[in-house]
Parts: C-alpha cells; structure tokens; sequence
C-alpha cells in the first residue's frame, strides 16, 4: 500500500515559482514511475511530468524548459519545481505512483493559484 500526500501550493504571481513536493509512504522502490497532473476548473485532469526509477523524465509541452521532476528515493518524497508560472498553470495538483505491480495511487491534491 502506498500513500501520497503533497504539500507546497498556493498563491503567487505570475512569473513567480512553487515547488510541490510528495511524501511517498511505503517504499520508493516499488514506485516505477511517478508523476504530477493538474485539473483546472472545468477541464479534465492532465499530465504534468513523469519521472522513471531510472530518472526518465517527460514532460506536457506546455511545461517544457519552466518546470523540473525529481525523485529522491532516499527521502521518500517526489518534487515538482515550478519556475516562470503563469496564469493557465492554475490548478489542482496531484501527485502519482504506478508501482512495479501497475497498481495507481493518487495524492489528495494542492492548489495552485497563478494570479496575473
């Protein structure tokens, strides 16, 4: 069983930067890939950025060269690093785990909030 449970949003203007974190409980190393999605009010949930055991990262073009994923095994957690934000990058934030069993966990969610 895994539990997620993010912490780091809020409210900052445009062109400002958060760092989302992700406290992973259970073991880093059942987590194949973790990753961050949003959900903006009245759209559905999207992809943010994936980060493999490896340290594969991938990225939602929208994001590309302004947010970084990291993993820190040893410290259990998983972090998103938002720099340059802007307006559309308000939402709902959730934390992923996809063990190496293919189970999916989800975090409850943090707020972001981008104002221009």
């Amino acid at each position: 069983q895994v539990q997620l449970v993010e912490s780091g949003g809020g409210l900052v203007q445009a062109g400002g930067s958060l760092r989302l974190s992700c406290a992973v409980s259970g073991s880093m190393f059942t987590i194949n890939v973790m990753g961050w999605y949003r959900q903006a009010p009245g759209k559905q949930r999207e992809l943010v950025a994936t980060i493999t055991s490896g340290g594969v990262t991938n990225y939602a073009d929208s994001v590309k060269g302004r947010f970084t994923i990291s993993r820190d095994n040893a410290k259990n957690t998983g972090n998103l690093q938002m720099n340059s934000l802007k307006p559309e990058d308000t939402a709902v934030y959730y934390c992923n785990a996809e063990t190496i069993w293919r189970y999916e966990y989800w975090g409850q969610g943090t707020q972001v909030t981008v104002s221009s």
